[in-house]
């Protein structure tokens, strides 16, 4: 049965509410400009018009999806950050709102090269390019997949030309360079607090999430190997869970690390640690 862009809003955000997803009416005036291929603003001036067949199939596939509490970006096949919109998909981390505080973080001293260590969907180093025009970049992941999502967002940004891609579990597998910027935004959520998170971080790759350890092991290993390849005056910057600022100072302090601060986002929460290489042994 033929029904109106108002009717099929109506039920499909009471169908998202029942299935507990928060803000269903937001959301489902989202998917179903998503399917109009129209601005979700614009959903507000056609609610009189009828859906066609083929729309209202593929708003009930992209309903049907949501009520599973697949995550919105791996339904629209992306995720607005840091003034840009980059693509996403089933085997890269969501980008969240409060890795941004990362990337404003890294902008706030000047930088020519830059080291993404577990680049997921590039959104971190890419940011920080589109940014920094006269600088260039390493992108690492082990993961061939998000590999091949970030090269696809490089070359949506113009970007190709100024950023390189490398296949490494952290540093194992990196040319010999310096870089005066490495960033990190680690797996490092506790496997305990992982198992209680919402359905919609199940649905992306566990490995981007946790350790499976303490939530503590990739700092501690990106830490050590993180000396051959940072310039002296280079500086080094994690993100971390709001409770990880002490733990993570701690191994920087035991690495030698000089300048170690652990820096406040919007709500005052620990969500950065940044530092600067340790001091270069006299001969």
């Amino acid at each position: 049965m033929s029904q109106t862009l108002q009717t099929a809003l109506t039920h499909a955000g009471q169908r998202l509410s029942g299935a507990g997803i928060e803000d269903s009416r937001r959301e489902a005036r989202i998917l179903l400009a998503f399917v109009l291929g129209i601005d979700a603003l614009q959903v507000s001036l056609r609610l009189e018009e009828t859906l066609t067949a083929e729309h209202s199939a593929a708003f009930e596939a992209a309903l049907k999806s949501r009520m599973a509490h697949v995550p919105m970006s791996h339904i629209l096949g992306y995720r607005e950050f840091y003034e840009h919109r980059f693509i996403v998909t089933p085997d890269v981390l969501d980008p969240r709102p409060e890795t941004e505080e990362l990337v404003a973080r890294a902008l706030s001293a000047p930088f020519q090269n830059v080291l993404d260590l577990g680049v997921g969907s590039g959104c971190i180093i890419l940011s920080l390019l589109a940014v920094n025009s006269s600088a260039c970049g390493v992108a690492v992941d082990c993961s061939a997949k998000a590999l091949e999502v970030a090269r696809r967002n490089a070359a949506k940004l113009q970007l190709t030309d100024r950023v390189r891609f490398c296949r490494s579990d952290w540093c194992a597998e990196i040319p010999s360079e310096r870089f005066d910027l490495i960033v990190s935004n680690p797996p490092y959520i506790h496997p305990a607090v992982w198992k209680g998170l919402s359905p919609e971080v199940h649905h992306e790759p566990k490995s981007a999430l946790t350790d499976g350890k303490d939530g503590l092991s990739h700092y501690a290993t990106i830490a050590h190997q993180a000396h051959g390849f940072l310039a002296a005056e280079g500086r080094l910057l994690f993100e971390i869970g709001y409770d990880q600022g002490a733990a993570v100072a701690e191994i920087l302090r035991k690495e030698g690390y000089r300048d170690i601060a652990i820096l406040e986002d919007l709500d005052h929460r620990p969500r950065v640690v940044s530092c600067r290489a340790r001091a270069e042994k006299a001969e």
